[in-house]
């Protein structure tokens, strides 16, 4: 599509004049430089219209972003062999675990409010555009096959809506409005922890996002690859992870995809870990969907039992195919009734279910 440049009038809302003006071009809907402050973002069309706009931190000057800056190490990649890409991408890779590390004091904070959020009755969401927001409807769809939970548990939204999952959505993440429809949707209240995701930290969608969250009272989290980006200053909460420069410049699906991943990872399986989906280290609320996980949920009991397969499998089946209940049946010895019993006073959590009192 054909960019229609314009000419347009800069004005910051900090100036009671017109003192600090600025003149550059734009297309319909961007500055091409980069501002700090709130704008009054005047265009005029090629027919003499003026139109005003509201712009905030939303400059596309990425020059200054680590994450579009060259890496001096694959400055000859289109030179390389096989092998010495994937090597070079290969060691690459190996200092983003480096990079999260220094993150995870906020990445504790965010499993903290998501596992408050489910013991309220409140949901996880994921908000991004592009890969990152490919990412968060991953994670979120791997929750109800792992660990046993509905669908609206974990909401992944991504810019565009699942159109944008296998295809690029023209303009979706630049709506600042659009993540607030998405969000009003699903009924978003305070009980819910709304976590934005973006490799650049500043796409809109992501920003209208984390705004109306926090008009709602949620709280907010904001997942970052450039330190200092918008969205973790609009988020209660930034986990910002410099990774450096990718190996292909500006692909951020690569070292800024493989961190954001990484942190997902963490958040959803942390959180559900809190709120008793585990005994151990073991999926006690798997669902058996398949044929590898109707053998998984069996080699769980005997891991986490000792019995043997016959009594394992006797137990799954009294306890109408819940590997927890099972557990806590043969553990606590106890029939499927009073299992229940246990792990509903022990809000779910295997280990205290076990050491209750039968009432």
């Amino acid at each position: 599509m054909n960019k229609l440049h314009k000419k347009v009038r800069l004005v910051s809302k900090n100036f009671k004049n017109n003192a600090c003006i600025k003149h550059c071009t734009t297309n319909s809907l961007f500055v091409d430089i980069l501002f700090e402050k709130v704008y009054t973002l005047v265009t005029i069309t090629p027919q003499g219209v003026r139109r005003k706009v509201e712009v905030q931190e939303m400059g596309l000057n990425l020059s200054g972003m680590t994450t579009e800056t060259r890496n001096p190490r694959t400055m000859q990649l289109d030179q390389m062999s096989p092998l010495e890409i994937v090597t070079v991408m290969n060691e690459e890779d190996a200092r983003v675990p480096l990079a999260i590390a220094k993150c995870l004091p906020q990445i504790a904070q965010a499993v903290t409010w998501a596992a408050e959020a489910f013991e309220k009755g409140g949901r996880l969401f994921y908000m991004g555009a592009g890969t990152s927001g490919r990412l968060g409807v991953l994670d979120a769809a791997e929750c109800p096959p792992t660990f046993g939970v509905p669908k609206e548990m974990v909401v992944g939204l991504i810019a565009g809506g699942e159109k944008a999952f296998i295809e690029a959505v023209e303009g979706a993440e630049d709506s600042r409005e659009l993540a607030v429809e998405d969000l009003k949707a699903h009924g978003l209240t305070a009980n819910d922890l709304v976590v934005g995701i973006a490799a650049s930290g500043r796409t809109p969608y992501v920003l209208g996002g984390l705004d109306y969250a926090k008009s709602v009272g949620c709280h907010t989290a904001a997942i970052a690859c450039n330190i200092g980006s918008a969205i973790g200053k609009a988020a209660e909460l930034a986990i910002e992870v410099n990774c450096g420069p990718e190996v292909l410049t500006g692909s951020t699906r690569l070292k800024s995809g493989t961190a954001q991943k990484l942190i997902l990872n963490m958040i959803s399986t942390g959180s559900m870990v809190r709120t008793g989906k585990a005994y151990q280290n073991l999926m006690v609320d798997v669902q058996q969907t398949n044929e590898k996980l109707h053998t998984r949920a069996e080699n769980i009991v005997i891991d986490a039992t000792g019995v043997e397969w016959e009594k394992a499998r006797a137990a799954i089946d009294a306890a109408g195919g819940s590997v927890k209940t099972a557990i806590t049946m043969l553990l606590a010895d106890c029939d499927a009734a009073e299992a229940a019993r246990r792990l509903e006073r022990a809000r779910g959590h295997v280990r205290e279910a076990i050491r209750l009192e039968v009432l």
